[in-house]
């Protein structure tokens, strides 16, 4: 992903390394792409090497060394559309880290479960706040064009806040069957009767 945000910041002028790296952070791109800034220069290298962009001058900047620019190459553009488009148009399977907590969440009893629910809801209620300051913010400064991200981003921390709320209300009015039996196994080791948990719940 890293290698994306280098090609997509290379789309609009030919930049040294140094100067796209600081264009990526004045654009919070950390945001947007997981960024290990410790391999950027070994992506560089990396695209470079597959031909997707190429370097066009070095500059001097007083007594500072060299620096070699770089620009995308016709290549690099095509693999840049590419990749974007299977990003937009092709859902991703892969399991988040709530997701996986989720599937193994009975390793905890129902009240730590609760209480880690709770608190991921107010974290997620902050983050909310913060999003809507920043957009009301940048919205006077840009169009929406450049801000949609961050409007699906504030969009999923919304649903997901709402879908937690309903199964901490779920689970502490017994809605779904076996927590009494969950709770009991937490607080014996006695390992439930798991017929308990085959119900006809969604039909």
């Amino acid at each position: 992903m890293l290698g994306l945000a280098v090609l997509a910041t290379l789309c609009e002028r030919p930049m040294h390394p140094y100067e796209i790296a600081t264009v990526m952070r004045g654009r919070g791109k950390e945001g947007d792409f997981k960024i290990k800034w410790g391999s950027f220069y070994t992506v560089v290298g990396n695209l470079e090497k597959h031909g997707y962009l190429e370097a066009v001058e070095s500059v001097r900047d007083g007594a500072r060394p060299e620096r070699t620019v770089y620009r995308i190459t016709e290549a690099g553009q095509v693999e840049l559309e590419d990749w974007v488009a299977e990003l937009l148009g092709a859902p991703d399977p892969e399991p988040t880290r709530f997701h996986t907590g989720l599937s193994v969440m009975l390793a905890l009893g129902p009240d730590v479960v609760d209480q880690r629910l709770r608190h991921r809801v107010g974290e997620l209620e902050r983050m909310i706040d913060d999003r809507v300051a920043e957009l009301a913010k940048m919205r006077a400064e840009m169009s929406r064009l450049f801000l949609v991200e961050s409007e699906y981003q504030l969009a999923m921390w919304r649903a997901e806040a709402e879908w937690v709320r309903g199964l901490r209300e779920e689970l502490a009015s017994g809605a779904i069957a076996g927590v009494e039996e969950w709770r009991h196994y937490r607080e014996t080791g006695e390992l439930p009767d798991m017929t308990v948990f085959v119900t006809n719940e969604g039909e």
